[in-house]
């Protein structure tokens, strides 16, 4: 969004006069103004200043769903050992699987029908085949919208990580969370609107949750689980008081706009400004979301936060729902490797190249109870029919073997399912082909499933858009079809 304002030759400096009037009678008008702001008792913005881009703003019709938590698996499960059960495979394992494609994947696979090692039931009343990997999560298939034909370009974790989060597999496009935010603003003042969650930093990292061509006020907070503080650099130091470092905002950001309103204004400029104001504001607000000392036993066990094997997992959906809880718009949690205590046997978690039964046995148990108990938590404080949860990875596994008990990478057809915020529960959409090899049935790609998400937060995903070298963007892109067959 651009601002017109009139360009000025006054310098960037202010006089020595000027700047002593300034700083003795502005020290807290910022903080005043914010407050009554706030309380809707100052007047618009002045002509040629920029509105606050973090101020909520109106869905553009009735949504279904205020906030977006998205599991993220990274490395990609094998739907045909998750979700998509295949019984041809059980039945003609180690026969040629026809269709085979040595390009699908990333590396090269034998052609040879791999079945899944692991045993698959029913449930639920929507009688869902789940495998063994999820005795959990199994007991929530009714809450969840399935979709077996997602399919994408890129076979390769970074440009399909991005091309599922951002819309296309190119460094340097917004991101999901980013595009909510700048079309629906913070709901709570204090917090950020777009969180990431991760361990080791998934491959793309930055690029799978940047703010892209957008402007950097809309850039996630990215909070890291090996660390030991909450987040970096947030806390004030101890040599400064609380009113002293209100009073050095307060100057910083009365330099900065003398400066906006010299050069005309900066979207960079005015994120930087955001960014102290909120950075304040959270010194008070984050901690106390970011605490899990105050919930229950119960809650604790509930999610496994004491379970050597999903901790990690744990302590990040229960982050979420606290945070959903207070407003935040959109929250991304990227499993990691080493969530299991034993790890993954592949370089990243979910890859499952070189054994897929003890790569996939690791990676559920550190993520199916902590995600089991956020549908269940969710659902128990009103907050699951507004919230949407998205599980999947950045693309599916290969039908055939890599080696002889791994699967390669394969974009053609894989699983993701959405739960709560307007979905319909215990619903399937789409198929993939009898091996679970290729998407053939209603075939869904990533623009659709964002136009969808869009959808149920109240947004018209052709009309969320902003101008960047000439040309109007959208997560969308030039595509999108809302999945009517999955809401409610």
């Amino acid at each position: 969004m651009m601002f017109d304002s009139p360009f000025s030759n006054e310098s960037l400096l202010p006089g020595r006069r000027r700047f002593l009037q300034r700083t003795g009678l502005g020290f807290g008008s910022v903080a005043l103004a914010s407050l009554l702001h706030r309380e809707g008792l100052t007047a618009a913005p002045t002509p040629g200043q920029p509105p606050d881009p973090l101020a909520s703003r109106p869905a553009m019709f009735k949504p279904r769903a205020k906030a977006v938590i998205w599991l993220f698996m990274t490395g990609a499960p094998s739907q045909v050992d998750t979700w998509d059960y295949k019984p041809e495979l059980q039945k003609r394992h180690g026969e040629p699987l026809p269709g085979s494609d040595s390009k699908t994947g990333f590396f090269t696979t034998s052609g040879k029908i791999l079945k899944s090692p692991f045993g698959w039931k029913q449930y639920g009343e929507s009688g869902t085949w789940v495998s063994s990997l999820f005795p959990h999560l199994s007991r929530h298939v009714d809450k969840m919208a399935f979709i077996h034909s997602m399919h994408l370009k890129a076979n390769n974790h970074a440009p399909a990580s991005m091309e599922l989060m951002c819309g296309i597999n190119q460094p340097g496009h917004p991101a999901a969370g980013a595009w909510l935010t700048y079309g629906l603003g913070a709901e709570n003042q204090n917090l950020p609107s777009y969180v990431v969650m991760h361990e080791r930093r998934p491959r793309g990292d930055d690029q799978i949750w940047s703010a892209g061509f957008l402007p950097k006020t809309y850039q996630a907070l990215a909070l890291d689980a090996r660390r030991g503080g909450v987040i970096d650099n947030l806390a004030r130091h101890p040599s400064e008081s609380a009113a002293q470092q209100r009073a050095t905002l307060d100057l910083l950001k009365d330099l900065n706009e003398d400066h906006a309103r010299a050069r005309g204004p900066r979207n960079d400029l005015a994120a930087r400004i955001n960014s102290f104001e909120l950075a304040y504001r959270m010194q008070t607000s984050a901690p106390e979301a970011l605490e899990l000392g105050a919930e229950s036993e119960t809650t604790r066990k509930l999610y496994g936060l004491d379970n050597p094997h999903c901790a990690v997992f744990a302590k990040q959906c229960l982050t979420a729902r606290r945070l959903v809880e207070r407003g935040v718009r959109f929250v991304q949690i990227f499993a990691g490797k080493n969530a299991s205590g034993d790890g993954a046997v592949d370089d990243v978690p979910w890859d499952g190249h070189t054994d897929i039964q003890k790569n996939h046995l690791s990676c559920g148990a550190a993520t199916d109870q902590p995600a089991a108990a956020l549908l269940e938590d969710l659902a128990a404080r009103g907050l699951l029919e507004d919230t949407l949860v998205i599980w999947g990875g950045e693309f599916g596994r290969t039908s055939d073997s890599q080696g002889s008990v791994g699967r390669d990478h394969n974009p053609n057809g894989f699983t993701l399912w959405m739960a709560g915020g307007g979905v319909k529960g215990g619903c399937h959409y789409g198929a993939t082909d009898e091996f679970g090899y290729r998407a053939v049935r209603d075939k869904v790609h990533v623009n659709d499933l964002h136009a969808t998400m869009l959808h149920l937060l109240g947004i018209d995903h052709e009309k969320l858009t902003f101008r960047h070298n000439g040309r109007d963007y959208r997560l969308t892109d030039l595509g999108g079809r809302v999945i009517a067959e999955i809401i409610a």
